[in-house]
């Protein structure tokens, strides 16, 4: 009997996720499928009890229903409850276990390339629903400080109180106070969804070298202009499409208990741009 996997959220068309996991089944000869499935925001509970019927094996889970989600949980791992957010879950005979791939995610391609967080100053752009799982990430690897830069300083400054309790030296500001001091970091981020629209690059990336690591977590388009400015100052740069891989590569060894086809799940992903 196979196993089914499905992604929830909505907007749901344009998910990458059951081109990435098919090309995993297709991959290790896995009869295994996978679905997008549209719940709309005010229909979760339904949604969840839907899929208990038809007996789905595992599901990500994605906006608007990240947070809410929680509430479906009958048990959760501690990625989960340090984030407040899920985005994988496990059925098992209808006891729901809830992930969160996104830390791991955002760490792997930082850790294939060998990068040191250790003692690193991050600056991190944007406070939106990816910034606790982030720095949730940084305070693991032993970050030196982390600024949080974001266009109201509210929400900063909430994600500066997340951080200290984990640990992690952490301060906050607008994003027009970033000015010239970008070369003062090892580690960019940019985590608003600022390039989403081709727009320019939210912050000016005078003064960086080869030695700064640069990476956007939008993946639409690939080559954002935060990133094409990065390029041409020699930074190592860092694509939002090896982020969404290593969540999608996390959730494939929670679900399968075996090692993700990184390149198989990689030319699927970059086929679908």
């Amino acid at each position: 009997m196979g196993k089914t996997f499905a992604v929830i959220g909505d907007p749901i068309d344009h998910s990458l996720s059951p081109n990435i996991h098919s090309a995993a089944f297709r991959e290790l000869n896995l009869d295994c499928s996978y679905i997008a499935y549209r719940i709309p925001k005010d229909e979760l509970g339904d949604g969840v009890e839907g899929l208990k019927k038809i007996k789905i094996d595992g599901f990500n889970v994605t906006i608007p229903h990240k947070v809410e989600m929680m509430k479906y949980l009958d048990k959760i791992d501690e990625s989960c409850s340090l984030i407040g957010a899920v985005n994988t879950v496990v059925n098992n005979d209808g006891v729901l276990k809830g992930y969160n791939t996104d830390m791991d995610g955002f760490l792997e391609p930082l850790k294939k390339r060998n990068i040191d967080i250790s003692n690193s100053n991050v600056l991190l752009l944007g406070a939106g629903g990816a910034a606790r799982a982030i720095i949730a990430g940084f305070a693991k690897e032993k970050a030196k400080s982390i600024t949080i830069a974001n266009r109201t300083i509210e929400k900063a400054d909430n994600l500066v109180e997340f951080a200290k309790k984990i640990s992690l030296d952490a301060n906050a500001i607008t994003i027009d106070e970033i000015g010239e001091s970008a070369k003062n970091y090892n580690i960019i981020v940019n985590a608003t969804s600022i390039g989403l629209q081709k727009e320019p690059s939210p912050i000016s990336l005078e003064g960086i070298d080869e030695k700064t690591v640069v990476y956007d977590i939008v993946y639409m388009p690939m080559n954002t202009d935060f990133l094409k400015k990065a390029k041409e100052k020699n930074a190592i740069i860092i694509f939002g499409y090896e982020m969404l891989l290593g969540q999608a590569a996390r959730a494939f060894e929670i679900w399968h208990g075996m090692e993700a086809p990184y390149n198989a799940m990689k030319k699927a992903l970059l086929g679908g741009f």
